[in-house]
């Protein structure tokens, strides 16, 4: 069983920047990937990042260039440095895991304000 914590959401003004921090425990040494979900109130949950356990890396459109996703693997944790934030980017944002099946964080709420 996989534990996934998140931390470092808050508040901050446009164009300003954030971390996100996800730390796994519990059947990390195999995980497939891991990443990151958003969800804004009203709309789907959309995959932000993801990162493979070789390192590969995926963005949505609407992050390239702005966000960057990371591992630690000797810690277990994987980051989402967010730079440039616009108000669009306001939402709980979930980690995850997959490892056969999908693992989610607790999710961590961004607000970017105008």
């Amino acid at each position: 069983q996989v534990q996934l914590v998140e931390s470092g959401g808050g508040l901050v003004q446009a164009g300003g920047s954030l971390r996100l921090s996800c730390t796994a425990s519990g059947g990390t040494f195999s995980l497939n990937a891991m990443g990151w979900y958003r969800q804004a109130p009203g709309k789907q949950r959309e995959l932000v990042s993801s990162i493979t356990r070789g390192g590969s890396t995926n963005y949505a459109d609407s992050v390239k260039g702005r966000f960057t996703i990371s591992e630690d693997n000797a810690k277990n944790t994987v980051y989402l440095q967010m730079n440039s934030l616009k108000p669009e980017d306001t939402a709980v944002y979930y980690c995850y895991a997959y490892l056969w099946t999908t693992y989610w964080g607790q999710g961590t709420q961004v607000t970017v304000s105008s």
